[in-house]
């Protein structure tokens, strides 16, 4: 196609336009000195956005997931910490997020570098090579790759294996862990292209581990192998539990309810058909687990299931795109509380389809959905627990427009019974993904 440059003429009409407009004029003065977003905000919208549900489930503070993008980790011990707070009849209770992120980011370099194996016979300008290099190892995730942490080591609670600097400040370690990461990924390429054989490799790959393991424990401590389990009760009843592994904990306190737990998708987009099932290559953590699945539904089911499950009073996990029409001092996403194309002047309405294939919007964030108001047995805000600390929204509580979780809702994790007759759609085999779909994006 012939390239058509811009023109003097051209340039001359569209500054008379510019200068004749008054609410181009109007937005200048507006925008020289205030962040758009508050320039754009509409009082009228936001005041619906009320802390006030038909359906609202009594939970536990907010945690704050601090400088780290561990939202996911956070959100699902979030939900997990609800079925054993109430039943031992706790007013306070967390997991160990920490114990779940060593072995997530131990787990994840052997997955990393078993990747980098097996693709050892392409190029490293090869599109999928280049994305398991640039992902690396990081804080994000996805339901499933929670669930396979927790299936092979369990869990603990917060205070048997608490935080450190490195924990909540994972920004350094994780810059040094993938220096390293892409200088064992160099050494086994040249391994693998000099002939060496499958046993010397893997030889290599396990001193590789053997660093990194020691790696990780300085900068998380070593994580325990057996613990006692000392709780106080809202009656101030002291009780203690000993000799529990994080397994045998895991299989008391938690069950199994992971593995009755689907991760279903809104995915609107023409290569995903609905009441499908689809994975991502080289998208997990542990080798040899479970592989990352999605149910890909309308958005009419997808909030049916939720909201079957909260009317049973258990919370949910979901994943959002938290970076669209955010209040966050007040704690709400809303995209009816801003107007920005009347400020702008510019055309910024974009279907959710448009989003995923332009990759303008996909999953970021992880939260727990804990309440709904419904009118007439239709949504029309949500209320949210964030991970971000009891400083914003209400005590840390946040709120979502129905509008919003249409267009900025991906991903929820529910238990199959929620799900009705569509459960039985879970257990197709799914369609592989290329690792760089929007639907293998991490929450973090």
């Amino acid at each position: 196609m012939k390239q058509t440059p811009i023109t003097q003429e051209q340039l001359a009409a569209w500054s008379g336009a510019f200068n004749g407009c008054p609410q181009r004029q109007l937005a200048t003065l507006a925008l020289s000195k205030t962040d758009i977003n508050a320039v754009s905000y509409v009082p009228s919208a936001a005041f619906a956005m009320r802390q006030k549900f038909s359906i609202d489930i009594p939970t536990l503070e907010v945690t704050n997931q601090q400088a780290s993008g561990r939202c996911w980790l956070f959100a699902a011990t979030n939900v997990l910490r609800e079925r054993i707070a109430q039943a031992l009849n706790l007013e306070k209770f967390e997991l160990s997020q920490s114990y779940l992120a060593f072995w997530d980011k131990f787990e994840r370099c052997n997955f990393f570098l078993e990747s980098i194996i097996d693709t050892a016979d392409k190029p490293t300008d090869d599109r999928t090579v280049q994305f398991i290099l640039e992902t690396g190892v990081h804080d994000g995730g996805q339901w499933d790759m929670f669930a396979n942490i927790v299936e092979k080591y369990g869990v603990v609670p917060k205070d048997v294996y608490d935080e450190t600097y490195q924990s909540c400040h994972t920004g350094p370690m994780s810059h040094i862990l993938n220096r390293n990461l892409k200088i064992c990924a160099a050494k086994l390429r040249k391994m693998i292209a000099g002939g060496a054989s499958e046993a010397d490799v893997q030889a290599a790959k396990g001193e590789m581990l053997l660093k990194l393991y020691g790696f990780l424990c300085s900068c998380y401590t070593e994580p325990p192998k057996q613990f006692d389990f000392e709780y106080v009760d809202k009656d101030k009843v002291y009780h203690i539990e000993k000799g529990f592994t994080p397994q045998s904990f895991c299989e008391k306190y938690v069950g199994d309810l992971l593995k009755k737990t689907v991760s279903i998708i809104h995915a609107p987009t023409a290569d995903k058909p609905y009441h499908k099932t689809f994975t991502i290559q080289y998208l997990g953590n542990v080798t040899g687990g479970k592989p990352v699945k999605h149910l890909n539904l309308t958005m009419d089911e997808f909030k049916a299931a939720i909201i079957r499950q909260l009317e049973a009073g258990k919370v949910v996990w979901f994943g959002s795109d938290v970076g669209k029409f955010g209040e966050r001092e007040k704690g709400v996403w809303d995209d009816q509380s801003f107007n920005a194309s009347l400020l702008t002047g510019l055309d910024l309405a974009i279907s959710k389809e448009d989003s995923l294939n332009y990759w303008f919007s996909a999953m970021n964030h992880a939260m727990v959905i804990t309440g709904v108001n419904l009118d007439e047995g239709k949504p029309t805000r949500w209320k949210i627990e964030n991970s971000w600390g009891d400083k914003n929204g209400e005590k840390g509580y946040y709120i979502c427009s129905d509008t919003w979780f249409d267009e900025y809702v991906f991903q929820a994790a529910v238990e199959a019974e929620y799900l009705g007759e569509l459960a039985e759609l879970a257990r197709q085999e799914p369609v592989m993904l290329a690792p760089w779909d929007p639907m293998g994006t991490l929450a973090d």
